[in-house]
């Protein structure tokens, strides 16, 4: 027993383990925040302030939101391996190019369905944010591709564990299946300030640790782990859009994020858990902010170059709004889309290319695509495939 939960003995695949159960959350004893500490929570606010602010500068909203998220969706599968980009995850949209890693970009595909499932039930629906729609949303996240036949859309009815060959040897055993549902009907009650009311960034970062000490579904709960970050920030009203999103921040610090949640699942060091939590909500608006300013600035610069090819302007115009939504094209898609003839979807990505605002990718005669190239390079920062290391969180 420990201020953190409470071991138990499991049975599983021939061995007896111990397995850990969590506390209720809030943490016993309170948590007892220095200055510092909250100095750093409004820093954190403050930065989530202004992500909140450069969006509304932005003409379309919608247009940062499609490369952001997709980001974000390429982002949180690399760090459970999936080898999957974000060129191929836009590929595969646009059912442009069909020799993509299609388990992997199925699975990024996946999670942004999961992420638009959530925040359409919380909003529209006005849909609390409970262990129902978790399931609802992992339902979604599993549905193709690899983890299909892993219950989706049910909590697990067997004994799971992380890192390690077999459960003896593992890093981390989470409850047994049994005590599943109580732990996440405790975190429900948290979620909705019960017993009492938790600010909104302490109570997401929290959250976090908690649903990933739970494990409570077979596969995919890292990347539903880190899907509730956002979902809180949004239901709360700390962010109008989806716009904060941590998985850059855990994959360039994976070992440390690991290590962080191990300590405050079993030893009940919530602080330096929250202080890294704070550091990453802070430094990651800042990104967001910039990036969201960088691409408006990419478009704004690109349209004045536009503005200057004369008679093919127009044409050029509409194929630069339709790739702000649409990075990656092929002739025949802007013709379909437009609703312009071949010749003319042509002549506008050849005066496009000339002005290296778009640039062809595959180096063939037949079947060309063309990319725009960079709003891509500032999208896919950070957003490289890298090998994995450390426990796979599922």
């Amino acid at each position: 027993m420990s201020e953190a939960g409470t071991y138990v003995e499991s049975s599983t695949a021939g061995e007896t383990v111990r397995a850990f159960v969590p506390a209720p959350l809030p943490p016993k004893p309170a948590l007892a925040l220095t200055g510092a500490d909250q100095d750093l929570m409004e820093q954190a606010n403050r930065a989530l302030g202004r992500l909140d602010g450069v969006t509304m500068l932005l003409p379309d909203s919608s247009v940062f939101l499609y490369g952001y998220v997709r980001k974000e969706a390429v982002l949180s599968s690399q760090i459970e391996g999936t080898q999957s980009s974000l060129a191929d995850l836009v590929l595969h949209e646009s059912k442009l190019a069909p020799g993509v890693p299609l388990d992997d970009v199925r699975e990024v595909s996946n999670y942004l369905a999961a992420m638009n499932h959530g925040l359409r039930r919380i909003r529209k629906d006005g849909f609390p944010l409970s262990s129902r729609l978790i399931k609802e949303m992992h339902g979604v996240l599993m549905a193709k591709g690899r983890g299909g036949d892993k219950a989706p859309g049910h909590f697990r009815r067997s004994q799971n564990w992380i890192g390690g060959t077999r459960p003896g040897n593992a890093v981390y055993v989470p409850p047994p299946w049994e005590r599943v549902a109580d732990c996440m009907s405790n975190l429900e009650m948290f979620l909705h300030d019960q017993p009492r009311r938790t600010p909104v960034l302490i109570k997401a970062a929290l959250a976090h640790v908690q649903f990933e000490t739970i494990h409570p579904f077979l596969d995919g709960n890292g990347r539903l782990g880190r899907l509730l970050v956002t979902l809180i920030l949004c239901a709360e009203g700390a962010l109008q859009e989806p716009l904060l999103y941590l998985s850059l921040y855990f994959k360039q610090h994976r070992q440390t994020y690991y290590d962080l949640l191990q300590s405050a699942r079993l030893k009940g060091d919530w602080l330096t858990w929250l202080r890294f939590f704070l550091e990453g909500v802070r430094d990651t608006a800042q990104q967001a902010a910039d990036t969201a300013r960088a691409i408006l600035a990419q478009f704004e610069s690109d349209r004045a170059r536009i503005e200057g090819l004369g008679r093919r302007a127009g044409s050029a115009g509409r194929v630069h709004q339709l790739m702000q939504k649409r990075p990656i094209v092929s002739i025949p898609l802007v013709a379909r889309m437009l609703k312009v003839s071949a010749p003319t979807a042509r002549s506008a990505i050849d005066a496009m290319e000339k002005l290296k605002i778009v640039r062809e990718i595959t180096g063939k005669q037949r079947d060309r695509l063309y990319a725009y190239d960079q709003y891509m390079k500032i999208l896919d920062e950070g957003a490289r495939p890298l090998d994995r290391r450390g426990p796979r969180s599922s």
